[in-house]
């Protein structure tokens, strides 16, 4: 196996739908294309046949690509599989918070998140991963924290103008009235 990062504990986070395409890979070790790509088909091979009722962590696959030391923590949700591949001293319940806490964010900025949200908006979903983990590490597990890096970043790309977005996020009890719900007098 090549030489992984030392002192990185995730070494790779993708997203692959059920037919086994990628809709994110973020590699924070170096792997030559080739062997991304191969990780990706062996990744999806081992998850594809595996039933929801089985936990949510593997060890001992892409053995030859990650390493003995590795192992793979996932989420299937709907169409997609959430993967993150780690050292296997790392958490398995601690990365499943973090995938859970990614999804929330995704689900949160796109409302209702599907995967034709990851196609057309990769550029955000690459910068709200980043809000989490950043060259392999974790940064930020608090859901409203990186809802709010992501929101001052949404912000700054507005110019610092208010969206209507903003506006129905931050007043979530008022309702507008049509004119056949107003009351005559």
């Amino acid at each position: 196996p090549p030489p992984l990062g030392e002192g990185t504990m995730i070494h790779a986070i993708m997203i692959i739908n059920n037919h086994g395409k990628a809709r994110l890979t973020k590699f924070f070790v170096h792997l030559p294309e080739e062997l991304q790509q191969r990780a990706l088909k062996e990744t999806f091979a081992a998850l594809s046949k595996r039933p929801d009722t089985v936990c949510n962590f593997i060890e001992g696959v892409g053995t030859r690509i990650w390493g003995k030391d590795c192992k793979l923590v996932y989420r299937h949700y709907a169409t997609l599989y959430f993967v993150f591949v780690v050292d296997s001293s790392e958490s398995e319940l601690g990365i499943l918070d973090l995938i859970q806490v990614f999804v929330e964010t995704l689900d949160k900025c796109f409302e209702n998140v599907c995967e034709l949200d990851l196609i057309f908006h990769c550029d955000k979903v690459h910068h709200i991963l980043s809000e989490i983990v950043t060259g392999g590490m974790v940064l930020e597990t608090s859901l409203s924290e990186v809802l709010h890096s992501v929101n001052e970043m949404n912000r700054l790309e507005t110019g610092g103008r208010t969206t209507f977005a903003d506006l129905t996020h931050k007043l979530p009890n008022i309702r507008l009235l049509s004119h056949n719900s107003r009351k005559s007098s």
